[in-house]
């Protein structure tokens, strides 16, 4: 366990907190006008290892010597020149602290950290943190790292989870979920969609499948598996029979993974370590990850359809008055997560790897985001 204190006078700022693994969703702006819930869970803290937010700098003012030591190996539109290293907590952990009024900047619905540090110790006036909150975007506090220090704290340090209990104990996540929208003159209102998380998920593993696939053909596993994945593959890769193969492995599934080219596996939510197979016959393939939420929904979904029954309905059937809500449009990866997570591995210099990646950022193939 951490608490985080102001380098400048020492005054704690947070409440203690264990470290997890940065959510996959941490850069999602997703839909318009929506209202995302907390990014991360109360009582905990990721490190972001890129930079974000302002100062930029266009493309053409980096060197490509530059951008390829922090990790970036193809064109992006602009790079943040802010410090890297960031520490994100849930809103309703920080202490100690107060807005600064002259740095609320200009959003939608709420506050975006376009301004940079928006909140300040409230002992020594040093600005300490951005919060954002503002519509499609996820809610977080972002702790500067050069503003911040990170001392222990008393306590119980949590012990991290077994693969085992992970498989057995952690919590799925669904693909549906109701988005809300901020209030217009009717009201509140929300609508039925997929999970801005699995989009998101998608988008980091979609990257890993191209690489992967070497640019044949490559099949996934029927169902939600091939809703998330087949379709944008299809498009985006070669025509033809597949000559790659997918399959869902981790912790507790059955040793299906032989002769697989590529494996969907999950992601250890406190490490951040992915998931790797003890059999050696499965080394040499390709390891796409997935947050251990979504691959846990994979590998064992929760029934989403009306069961037929005889007789009067038991409480735990699903009904079919009203029939389930389901979204009406078919799925999409998030497109900024795909490109954030493609220009940041190396193989994306491979000649027909760019193209897919100039295409995307031309706006082609705009039905499959």
């Amino acid at each position: 366990m951490f608490v985080f204190v102001c380098a400048g006078c020492g005054a704690e700022l947070t409440t203690a907190l264990s470290q997890v693994a940065l959510p996959v969703h941490a850069r999602q702006k997703y839909g318009n006008g929506a209202q995302l819930p907390l990014l991360m869970e109360p009582g905990t803290f990721a490190v972001d290892p890129d930079p974000w937010g302002g100062p930029w700098r266009m493309w053409d003012e980096i060197d490509p010597g530059e951008a390829e030591a922090r990790g970036i190996y193809a064109p992006v539109y602009a790079l943040s020149d802010s410090a890297p290293g960031a520490s994100v907590i849930a809103p309703g952990d920080i202490r100690g602290t107060r807005l600064i009024p002259e740095k609320l900047g200009g959003a939608c619905c709420g506050l975006d950290g376009a301004d940079g540090p928006n909140m300040d110790c409230e002992a020594c006036g040093l600005p300490v943190a951005t919060r954002v909150d503002d519509c499609s975007l996820w809610q977080a506090i972002r702790l500067s790292p050069d503003a911040v220090r990170r001392v222990p704290a008393d306590g119980i340090h949590p012990v991290h989870r077994s693969w085992a209990e992970l498989a057995e104990k952690g919590q799925a996540i669904p693909p549906f979920e109701p988005i809300a929208t901020w209030g217009g003159p009717s009201g509140s209102n929300h609508y039925w969609s997929w999970s801005p998380r699995w989009e998101a998920a998608a988008g980091q593993a979609l990257a890993h499948l191209l690489i992967a696939s070497q640019g044949e053909p490559v099949e996934v596993p029927g169902g939600l598996t091939a809703d998330m994945f087949q379709r944008a593959l299809d498009t985006l890769l070669p025509g033809g029979p597949p000559k790659r193969r997918a399959v869902l492995a981790g912790p507790g599934r059955p040793s299906s993974e032989a002769g697989a080219d590529i494996l969907l596996v999950p992601v250890h939510p406190q490490t951040g370590r992915t998931w790797t197979p003890a059999d050696t016959a499965a080394a040499s393939a390709y390891l796409v990850p997935l947050p251990l939420g979504v691959w846990l929904w994979l590998v064992s979904p929760q029934p989403s359809l009306p069961v037929p029954a005889s007789g009067r309905i038991p409480l735990d059937v699903l009904r079919d008055d009203p029939l389930p809500l389901l979204p009406n449009y078919l799925f999409r990866a998030d497109r900024e997560t795909l490109q954030h997570t493609l220009v940041r591995l190396p193989a994306v210099h491979s000649p027909w790897l760019r193209t897919i990646l100039d295409n995307l950022t031309r706006g082609a193939s705009a039905h499959l985001f």
